[in-house]
């Protein structure tokens, strides 16, 4: 299934700015409800309320075949979050990759997004 993306800027900004946080050894987990999210479910073929999500990779991880490597790493760990537990809808989730996050499994780094959306309380189960 096909991520929903944060493609404004202004958004990436007012996540970073007012929006919960949560860091953990190779994520920091950004949250903010979607305002845009009724106009979004009504656009949707199946008229259901999805997620946003923004993954940011510093230059400081490396050069930019190791930054689309944990880029598709932390895709990937989304996924295998969403499928294992009922994660709550209608928000812009940013989850920024620290430096440990290139040397992590994708399993490592879906363990670690959970233990933080368990801690932002976006996990439903």
């Amino acid at each position: 299934m096909k991520l929903n993306s944060i493609t404004e800027n202004h958004l990436y900004k007012k996540a970073y700015a007012k929006g919960k946080r949560f860091v953990t050894p190779a994520l920091a987990l950004y949250m903010l409800p979607d305002y845009q999210a009724a106009r979004l479910q009504k656009a949707h073929p199946q008229h259901i309320r999805v997620n946003r999500i923004g993954l940011t990779v510093s230059k400081k991880i490396g050069g930019a075949v190791v930054r689309s490597r944990v880029r598709r790493i932390l895709r990937e760990a989304y996924r295998q979050v969403e499928q294992e537990y009922t994660v709550k809808t209608g928000l812009l989730l940013v989850i920024a990759a620290r430096e440990s996050a290139k040397e992590a499994k994708s399993t490592d780094l879906a363990r670690q997004l959970a233990y933080a959306m368990r801690k932002l309380e976006i996990l439903q189960s």
